[in-house]
């Protein structure tokens, strides 16, 4: 195969379902990498600014922080102006509603985390899928007149062909189940982050 016309009319239409994926995964892991680096770092400067002042009792400042342009509507923002603005409520009713702002935080974040996972799991065997087509077709080539004298160069031929599926299949799944995985990892980890904030916040505005 020396050029893509060639690649393509032996993957056969496997190949260019296999292409589209890829582009569409690409763009997810890329959407989703640029939102998570948004709101992931600007809730980690969020936290950083607010440790003081809330020691300190001083919420309005906490309040003004979280309104800003730059910060509103990020997880961290939500989360604090949320505990801030039921500060009447006992500890354990403001764990509770902590807990329920970081799960819906954290599954915004995790949005069209499926999709990788999926992607990661089925491309493969869409993939294999093409190489047994693939392989039935050199097969059958080598089942017709013509192609008898060849021998098994024919079905070499045949099967190296449709090898490129699997490779194709493969070439999907990784670049997926890589993004996925780290994906995961960091939203989990940042999890973590905004409920120790929480605690913070909790333990500063309620009293026992």
């Amino acid at each position: 195969m020396t050029n893509l016309r060639e690649l393509f009319s032996a993957g056969g239409p496997v190949l260019i379902l296999l292409l589209l994926l890829s582009v569409y995964s690409l763009s997810v892991i890329f959407e989703r990498w640029v939102r998570l680096r948004k709101a992931v770092g600007v809730s980690r400067k969020l936290i950083a600014y607010c440790r003081h002042p809330l020691r300190s009792s001083n919420f309005p400042k906490v309040e003004d922080a979280c309104r800003k342009e730059i910060t509103k509507d990020t997880p961290a923002s939500n989360l604090i102006l949320r505990l801030l603005q039921e500060g009447g409520r006992t500890k354990e009713e403001q764990k509770e509603i902590a807990n329920s702002v970081i799960d819906w935080e954290i599954t915004r974040l995790q949005s069209r985390l499926t999709v990788l996972g999926t992607l990661g799991s089925i491309t493969p065997f869409i993939g294999l899928f093409g190489t047994v087509i693939g392989v039935m077709h050199a097969f059958k080539d080598l089942a017709s007149s013509a192609a008898a004298a060849a021998g098994a160069s024919v079905v070499a031929a045949g099967i190296a062909e449709a090898l490129i599926n699997t490779a194709a299949g493969l070439f999907v799944a990784i670049p997926a189940v890589i993004a996925y995985n780290y994906f995961l990892s960091k939203t989990n980890f940042f999890s973590k982050e905004l409920e120790n904030i929480a605690d913070e916040i909790i333990y500063n505005r309620v009293q026992e």
